[in-house]
């Protein structure tokens, strides 16, 4: 599978992350083409201690093929765009590809 993650770093205000996201954000994620599941996790620490993410949103292709369409439809972009500029620039976004052994 083929995936494009985004990896959010602990927002200013929460609550004002939280309604967006859910509210706004998402809904215009799951409008990308081939989009076949979003997952999102809530970070809760690391071994370590504290740790600045906040939350990671892998969004999951089946074939390289709907990956590259999605990449470069109008909604993705628009996704990332609204990911950067809620998040204020606290977000990176990277992509993937899963291999399971």
């Amino acid at each position: 599978m083929y995936k494009i993650i985004a990896i959010y770093k602990k927002p200013d205000n929460i609550e004002e992350f939280e309604k967006y996201y859910s509210e706004v954000h998402t809904p215009l994620v799951k409008k990308i083409p081939y989009l076949k599941e979003l997952r999102i996790t809530r970070i809760k620490g690391s071994p370590f201690g504290q740790t600045d993410v906040y939350l990671i949103a892998e969004m999951i292709f089946e074939t390289k093929e709907d990956y590259k369409k999605a990449l470069s439809s109008k909604e993705a972009m628009e996704a990332g765009q609204d990911a950067l500029k809620f998040s204020h620039n606290k977000v990176e976004i990277i992509l993937g590809e899963e291999n399971i052994l």
